[in-house]
Parts: C-alpha cells; structure tokens; sequence
C-alpha cells in the first residue's frame, strides 16, 4: 500500500523538478555577443564598441555596465534606473561615452565613445549584473598619420 501512495506524490515531485528546470534554462536563453576582433580607431574618431543580447531582450529597465579593469575608477559608463550614472564615472570619459538608450529595448548596449585618445586604448568588459554576463572588446587606437610627400 505504501509503494501505491507514494506513486503520485513521486510523479507530482518529478514534474515540479522538471519545471524547474525549464524555468533555470529560459532565463539564461539570451547571450551577450561582442565583436570576434579588436576594434580599430585613430586618435580623434568616434567609434562603436558592440554589444548586444542575442535573441534582443529589453534592458532599458536594467543596470548595465562598461569597465576598464586598469582604470581607478573603473566605470567608463553605467546606466541605472534608466539613466547614464555620472558620479561613479572615470573623469576621462565624461561627455564622451554613451549607449543608444532608444535601442536598449532590441538588447542593444553598445558604447559610443567620442573623440578617441590614445588613453582609450584597452579592454572594455560590456556587462549585465542582473544577468551575471559579460563581453570583452578590446580597442586598439593608432595616431593618425600625415601623408608624406618628397620631391
């Protein structure tokens, strides 16, 4: 008699289980993707670091984060509460990093930095706490040159 009393509730159990699972597995369904290669700038332009969720999930309500590990502070940009977080800031990037806040709503967290300097050359990390995911590009800037002319 016990083995038939425990058949449902184990039944019961195991469909709870695999529930559960389902459920842990949905929410990881988007992955953060940046560029395959190092993004390439001369001193002055105004470049693009991708960064976006593949399948697009809407983050514009989410912390999002770009950090350089080698600067103090390492914030080169943080939106929070739908808005760019300028008191945490690293000096050097104020006024010129940005995200494209109307396309946060497609997964788009991408960082627009303006009037590249050759300080900005290094690794950022485009990251998501919420979702505990990250992506690293690495930006290479080289001085612009004069074309040289002989007689």
């Amino acid at each position: 008699m016990n083995r038939l009393s425990m058949g449902p509730q184990l039944r019961t159990t195991s469909v709870l289980v695999v529930h559960l699972l389902l459920m842990h597995c949905n929410r990881g369904q988007s992955k953060l993707i940046g560029p395959s290669q190092p993004i390439v700038a001369t001193v002055g332009d105004d470049i693009i670091l991708p960064c976006h969720l593949e399948p697009a999930v809407d983050v514009a309500a989410k912390t999002l984060e770009w950090t350089r590990s080698d600067l103090d502070p390492r914030f080169v940009f943080v939106w929070r509460a739908a808005q760019d977080v300028l008191n945490i800031k690293n000096p050097a990037y104020i006024g010129r990093s940005s995200l494209f806040t109307d396309e946060l709503k497609q997964g788009n967290i991408s960082l627009k930095l303006t009037k590249v300097k050759p300080a900005d050359q290094g690794r950022y990390r485009c990251y998501i706490p919420d979702n505990n995911e990250d992506s690293l590009v690495e930006l290479v800037v080289g001085a612009a040159t004069s074309p040289v002319t002989s007689l």
